[in-house]
């Protein structure tokens, strides 16, 4: 994302500071972008530094990035979204008590801003369906405990279903568009997700269904995984450019 700011927004925002646990990936990047060190010494730091503060760093800490941020009365985009689920109602209070924002970028899949709308009349149903290789779920405790071979999968494999809340449980590093549709939607307790493990393919492959009074939804979203973070699905990343496109425009298009 920083190097994405430096490149495409530069005439709208600058970045004013880095900070990383690992302060020797701050550094890296900060030479990589700018001529002078960006790296900060803590968290708070960057904070008061900042005017926007953007989480890329897992779901175990962007919660407390989150409050730390919010605590200040400065805004923050957040892409670890699966980190603040259960604490969304604290998100919320502390957003409010400190006239701050949160952005949610839509991540990974398609079909947000419909799921948005459709909430305002009357939703029955939410469905995930999401399908990755088997080597994808490579070291997720919850296939460990399982003890799935995932290097004899052929075909198709259900590897998981139940509520979305479940899922974040026991796929954080997999699923954190199950979360982001429990925010957008009826609630992770509510919405439904599938997880199956494909040999046939080689992308990640996210199916949201949605049945409701104003119609029914139905969007699949066939992801690239980006050059840069093959962890991290192309656009997950766009979304967030797309996001902070939004911050800085005048007009808005899309719900």
């Amino acid at each position: 994302m920083a190097g994405i700011i430096a490149r495409d927004f530069s005439a709208d925002a600058g970045i004013s500071g880095l900070y990383d646990l690992a302060r020797a990936k701050a550094e890296a990047l900060s030479r990589k972008i700018s001529a002078k060190d960006l790296t900060k010494d803590n968290l708070r730091e960057l904070v008061s530094c900042s005017q926007l503060v953007i989480e890329c760093a897992s779901s175990l800490y962007s919660w407390d990035i989150a409050k730390a941020s919010l605590c200040q009365g400065r805004d923050i985009l957040i892409m670890s979204v699966g980190g603040v689920i259960d604490r969304f109602e604290g998100l919320l209070r502390l957003a409010r008590r400190y006239r701050a924002r949160v952005y949610i970028p839509s991540g990974a899949i398609c079909g947000v801003d419909a799921l948005k709308a459709a909430r305002l009349s009357a939703i029955k149903s939410v469905t995930l369906t999401t399908r990755k290789h088997p080597l994808s779920f490579k070291g997720v405790k919850y296939v460990l405990q399982k003890r799935i071979d995932l290097g004899r999968i052929s075909g198709e494999r259900v590897l998981f279903s139940g509520t979305a809340k479940a899922a974040v449980r026991y796929f954080p590093q997999n699923i954190n568009v199950a979360a982001l549709l429990s925010l957008a939607g009826i609630g992770q307790d509510k919405t439904r997700v599938r997880i199956i493990a494909d040999s046939s393919t080689r992308r990640n492959i996210h199916e949201v269904s949605v049945e409701s009074d104003s119609g029914r939804i139905i969007a699949r979203t066939e992801n690239v995984l980006h050059p840069d973070n093959p962890k991290t699905s192309y656009l997950a990343v766009s979304a967030a450019a797309a996001t902070l496109k939004q911050i800085f425009d005048p007009v808005r298009i899309g719900t």
